[in-house]
């Protein structure tokens, strides 16, 4: 074999065999290894979005203010319009760089199973901070302050939901049960101190806590107000009538039927407020600049018929004492009273004066006598 292997080397070119050796001695101690194909290219994929909550989430502080809000105005709830209507208790709000009264109303929920949380201010650190209210399975905490009519400050008593139907506790609630016929009667006791604070914590303020039945109902999903709502807010922020600084604390429309229902029939005043009427004047015609709006002007008419109504007794007075009152008066200052006329015109809407004395008629001059020049 290394003869025969010899004689071929030998027979070989000296550079082809020496690259002959070369690869054999690499074959020898080498491993041969069949690569792999390459892996397919990598393909993004978008994932897909999460689905939609069934409840939006409520934004927990929405303004702030520097000045404590009003107490809570003393009104009456009107009845409550349709089965199904729950009611929202009114609170103060801020804007227009002050507070304006949002009116109780009476309001559709937005789905079966939700009862309302009220809006409530709460002081923290030096300032007033607004809590929006909002629907959900359970009232929330609403900052222990007592709204009435079921709303004590903690949790609700004027209702229940019913399977799909609601069910309005009589004892709190304004329902005629000639047409609201899901009704019950039960007492609602009131364990804290009924007062006017319209707002927890600082001077003044409610010192409750949430308990915790209602940092439950916080965690849960809630629902925000509904658009009647939303435009029940922009109707009171844009009537001048409901500014804290214009009604003092007493709004004439402290609560409606239905949301922005500011005109309607039904409206309530607080207690010692003004007429309605003269409120929802002023909100038609807020008037322009230099120019009085429709509360002013029909408070210059009622100045005007109270001037009215003290002349007339003035003319009154006048009369009982024989003097020419009215139109007479009027003539006698000017020089052309005349009094025969003014016993022919009596007084309009009141008691014509007695006639004065009349004059003695004069005798007739005695004839002369005959013969007599």
């Amino acid at each position: 074999m290394a003869i025969i292997e010899k004689h071929f080397y030998s027979r070989l070119p000296i550079a082809g065999a020496a690259l002959l050796l070369t690869a054999s001695t690499l074959l020898g101690g080498c491993v041969v290894r069949v690569a792999s194909p390459p892996p397919p290219p990598r393909v993004y994929v978008r994932p897909s979005p999460p689905p939609l909550p069934a409840y939006e989430p409520v934004v927990d502080v929405e303004v702030q203010a520097n000045e404590a809000p009003p107490p809570l105005p003393d009104y009456e709830q009107p009845p409550c319009p349709e089965e199904g209507f729950m009611w929202t208790p009114g609170y103060w709000a801020w804007g227009g760089g002050g507070y304006y009264w949002v009116p109780g109303t009476w309001v559709q929920p937005p789905r079966v199973g939700v009862l309302w949380t009220p809006a409530y201010w709460g002081f923290v650190a030096g300032i007033y901070a607004f809590h929006p209210g909002y629907w959900g399975p359970h009232v929330g905490y609403y900052g222990g302050v007592n709204y009435g009519f079921g709303y004590v400050g903690v949790g609700f008593a004027g209702g229940r939901w019913v399977g799909n139907s609601f069910a309005y506790n009589r004892s709190v609630n304004n329902v005629n049960v000639t047409v609201i016929h899901n009704t019950y009667n039960e007492t609602v006791v009131n364990n804290v101190n009924v007062t006017k604070v319209s707002y927890n914590g600082g001077p003044g303020g409610t010192v409750a806590a949430p308990t915790s039945q209602e940092r439950a109902a916080a965690a849960e999903p809630h629902v925000q107000p509904t658009a009647m709502q939303h435009q029940h807010v922009q109707e009171a922020v844009r009537n001048p009538a409901l500014a804290a600084r214009t009604n003092g604390g007493r709004p004439a429309i402290a609560a409606t039927p239905r949301p922005a229902a500011f005109n309607a029939p039904g409206v309530v005043g607080a207690h010692g407020a003004a007429a309605p009427g003269a409120a929802a004047m002023a909100a038609r015609s807020p008037g322009q600049p230099g120019q009085p709006n429709s509360a002013q002007r029909l408070a210059g008419q009622q100045n005007a018929a109270q001037r009215t109504a003290g002349q007339g007794q003035q003319n009154s007075f006048a009369r009982t004492r024989g003097q020419p009152s009215g139109g007479a008066a009027r003539q006698a200052q000017a020089g052309t009273y005349n009094p025969g006329q003014a016993r022919s015109a009596p007084a309009t809407g009141a008691k014509a004066a007695k006639p004065g004395p009349q004059p003695k008629p004069q005798r007739p001059a005695p004839e002369a006598k005959k013969g007599e020049r």
